[in-house]
């Protein structure tokens, strides 16, 4: 059956009183919801994705201004697409709003040239949204009694919105090994980030392999032929054309925890396994990888529901030289959520019992989780054993609760 993904409802709800960003990695989209959403007659719509069109307003960024001037009413809304391609608008844009009063919507699938273009965000006079691969929640929403959802196809093929119309393997596996080629020729090549692509290219096949674990930077490097620092500028480039995340070390220091060695994790698992290769592969229950799979998707699921539901949580995770690890812990203030994901059809009392244990040791601590694919609830010595969806659904609660 081909799925029409443009009929997807979003959970992102951004305020239409302002001007705002809306970032998101290449596809994830942030056109088509635009469009769904704000589709006045009188607005202006800007593509930089045209060459030709990119062109003008990078050779006079000063032209917007006046083809707004001419006119006859003021729009209701400006929206510019891929704005990182000309980041000087955003001066005009900046002036726009303040002199007179114009709303825009600045799409952008990179921050890296928005940032080295000393570009400011427009100092607070513009929100920022962030729209992800499509979540579980928008792919079987609580509200309707039919799912699009599939746990074994989402961690194959992740969540990119595209897949949802795509009926056949080799279409997907083309689409996804496609993705990663554009990403390389268009956010890196074309908009010359990087002077040697080969190295590069290695380094995303690595990638994929150990996203989800802690990050080695100096093995990295020698396995790609290149030294540590050029690695973690690799890894600062995926983070800035949002392909990825860092999970740093949890510490009371902010800044202590950043000297320690994060995992990243690649934004969607389709886009992880087309990185490594084994698009091909089924992930099978009960092995290391459907585990790894399981535990990149519960991750990047909470992740998204913390940005659209803006609970602004601070993201880390626990490990100490003993292997003792909690997955997940969300901070806020001074009070953290400990969260351990498991593949696994039936819980584990031992392991939830040793979860109990360590999170004694926590400050501040205002809940524990052991989230599985068993599907029946318990609660043991403190810890909540949930079904993973079940805590999904409930996520906007457990964050009010105190």
């Amino acid at each position: 059956m081909i799925r029409q993904f443009t009929t997807i409802p979003r959970l992102l709800t951004p305020l239409k009183t302002r001007s705002f960003f809306l970032f998101g990695v290449r596809g994830s989209g942030k056109s088509t919801f635009i469009n769904s959403q704000f589709h006045p007659k009188n607005s202006i719509s800007i593509n930089l994705l045209r060459p030709e069109i990119e062109n003008r307003y990078a050779l006079n960024p000063e032209s917007l201004e006046q083809e707004i001037d001419i006119l006859k009413r003021k729009p209701d809304w400006v929206f510019i697409d891929e704005i990182q391609k000309v980041p000087k608008l955003l001066d005009v844009v900046h002036d726009l709003i303040e002199r007179k009063n114009i709303r825009f919507i600045l799409t952008g699938s990179s921050a890296r040239k928005l940032k080295q273009g000393a570009a400011n965000l427009l100092a607070g006079r513009a929100n920022v949204y962030w729209i992800h691969p499509l979540s579980y929640l928008e792919l079987s929403p609580p509200s309707k009694t039919t799912s699009l959802f599939s746990l074994l196809e989402y961690l194959r093929w992740g969540g990119l919105p595209s897949i949802q119309s795509m009926s056949s393997e080799r279409e997907k596996i083309a689409f996804l090994n496609s993705y990663v080629l554009t990403y390389l020729s268009e956010e890196i090549k074309a908009e010359q980030i990087l002077r040697k692509l080969d190295p590069f290219r290695s380094f995303l096949q690595i990638l994929g392999q150990v996203s989800g674990k802690i990050i080695n930077h100096q093995k990295i490097a020698n396995e790609v032929g290149v030294d540590s620092k050029t690695v973690q500028n690799y890894f600062q480039i995926l983070e800035d054309t949002l392909l990825g995340f860092y999970l740093p070390v949890f510490h009371q220091s902010v800044r202590k925890s950043q000297r320690l060695s994060p995992k990243f994790y690649v934004i969607d698992t389709g886009i992880k396994k087309a990185l490594e290769g084994s698009l091909d592969q089924k992930p099978a229950p009960r092995t290391s990888e459907y585990g790894e799979l399981f535990e990149h998707f519960v991750i990047s699921e909470i992740k998204k529901l913390n940005d659209y539901f803006e609970k602004n949580f601070r993201f880390s995770f626990f490990s100490t030289k003993n292997q003792v690890e909690i997955d997940l812990i969300l901070t806020k203030a001074n009070s953290n959520i400990l969260i351990e994901i498991k593949s696994t059809e039936k819980i584990d009392r031992q392991e939830i019992k040793s979860l109990a244990k360590i999170a004694t040791d926590f400050p501040g601590v205002r809940g524990v989780y052991y989230l599985s694919r068993d599907p029946i609830s318990y609660k043991i010595d403190g810890v909540q054993c949930l079904p993973w969806d079940l805590f999904l659904k409930k996520f906007k609660q457990i964050s009010r609760e105190r």
